[in-house]
């Protein structure tokens, strides 16, 4: 049996913390929590977690909230996912300028995050829908490789366009079945050929290889 995810719960609601911790303990391994700034990084650094799911507007610092709190890691150390209520731009590409490999709504289902977290842990980027563009659009999207992507889009069906499209976009598997109106089974056929056809490995080189191309 594989081991549990071990995750660092950092938010400064504590009963928000709880119910996070009630939805996601039997398949994670809830590890330390923190509600501030400093509690924070001095929790990571002393439970050191696979994965930390990090609220972007917290308490103490320098006034950084969840960013200051990634970027106190550099690039080092575990995996953070950010989980907010807000979607807002800044807020989204603050925290994942500070080293963040994600960002998802608090509308997320206990079952949605539990995937993601699973996904930011393997190394992908994980977004809730919409929120993937923010980023795309603050790091730039190169207009100049459009037409260098018409034959490598040529190779996809156009079945396989959309699912490229929304996967690149952030969307779970199962978000792009209900959009798609298609199986989840199919959608995973789809994203199986597509990384295929386009030599990429995962969904992070999907997502830039799309926004390299201004396909998203």
């Amino acid at each position: 049996m594989n081991a549990k995810l071990r995750v660092v719960l950092v938010d400064d609601h504590a009963l928000f913390r709880s119910g996070t911790k009630a939805e996601l303990g039997a398949s994670l391994d809830i590890v330390g929590e923190a509600g501030g700034v400093e509690e924070a990084v001095e929790v990571i650094r002393r439970v050191q977690p696979d994965v930390v799911l990090l609220d972007v507007h917290l308490p103490g610092g320098h006034g950084g909230g969840g960013a200051e709190v990634a970027a106190a890691f550099g690039g080092s150390g575990p995996k953070f996912l950010a989980l907010s209520v807000s979607d807002a731009a800044g807020d989204v590409v603050a925290v994942i300028r500070a080293g963040a490999r994600g960002y998802v709504t608090k509308t997320i289902t206990a079952s949605e995050l539990t995937e993601a977290i699973g996904r930011v842990a393997g190394g992908d980027a994980v977004f809730s829908p919409g929120l993937a563009g923010f980023v795309l659009d603050a790091f730039g999207a190169v207009s100049g490789d459009v037409a260098v992507a018409d034959d490598e889009l040529d190779s996809l069906t156009a079945r396989e366009q959309e699912v490229m499209r929304l996967i690149a976009r952030g969307y779970t598997y199962r978000e792009v079945a209900g959009e798609l109106f298609i199986s989840i089974k199919t959608v995973e056929t789809h994203v199986s050929a597509v990384l295929r056809k386009l030599q990429l490995s995962n969904r992070s080189e999907l997502t830039r290889w799309a926004a390299r191309r201004n396909l998203l």
